[in-house]
């Protein structure tokens, strides 16, 4: 692991706990209705049921939290379904170099985003977690304010609000469009190490 991982970023204080934050209404699930589309810049759109999303391979890893209210959490591990399993479904158009991951927000499957480089999540720190545990914790289901049942977490080269709580599906785009932190003056690169917290530095 890159020694820098274990840095505390600028502006950034080191927690124990997991804080909860969120916009909107609490996703309450329900199986039936729930659904995970594969979308945008494919030969082929994909949707996947809970059961169908469920079965996928999992991938255990751990990662670092820094979110742009200023806490970070180290060395929480997680279970779910790498975004490079997904990637394995559907054809992905060579010219697609982005993405954004969806996820509800007031009752819209599609309500909330986060736009990122679809390079930078190829590994095993880019994933739709169902469960979690630190060395505070014995393995858990992630809660509903968390983002059950499927929550996006993202390499710690971003900022936390890149990982969308009740995750519902990916857009693979050709050019970079601005998710819905973006759109409200957030940085489009979110780099905690690089403090890149709003899209105009001298905010």
């Amino acid at each position: 692991m890159n020694p820098k991982d274990k840095l505390l970023p600028p502006g950034q204080f080191e927690t124990e706990k997991w804080p909860i934050l969120h916009e909107g209404d609490v996703y309450s699930f329900q199986e039936a209705q729930w659904n995970f589309k594969l979308f945008g810049e494919v030969s082929k759109e994909i949707n996947l049921s809970f059961q169908e999303m469920m079965k996928l391979p999992r991938t255990i890893t751990t990662v670092d939290m820094h979110c742009v209210t200023t806490w970070s959490k180290f060395d929480t591990t997680f279970e779910g379904i790498a975004l490079h399993e997904l990637l394995k479904l559907v054809e992905v158009e060579p010219h697609a170099k982005y993405v954004k991951v969806y996820g509800y927000l007031n009752n819209n499957p599609f309500g909330y985003s986060a736009n990122m480089p679809l390079e930078a999540l190829l590994g095993d720190d880019s994933l739709f977690v169902c469960r979690w545990k630190d060395a505070y914790h014995d393995w858990q289901d992630i809660t509903p304010k968390h983002g059950y049942p499927l929550r996006f977490i993202p390499p710690a080269s971003f900022y936390l609000w890149k990982g969308s709580k009740w995750a519902t599906g990916i857009e693979f785009m050709k050019e970079d469009a601005a998710g819905y932190w973006e759109q409200r003056g957030y940085s489009m690169t979110a780099n905690p190490y690089n403090e890149e917290r709003f899209s105009d530095p001298n905010f």
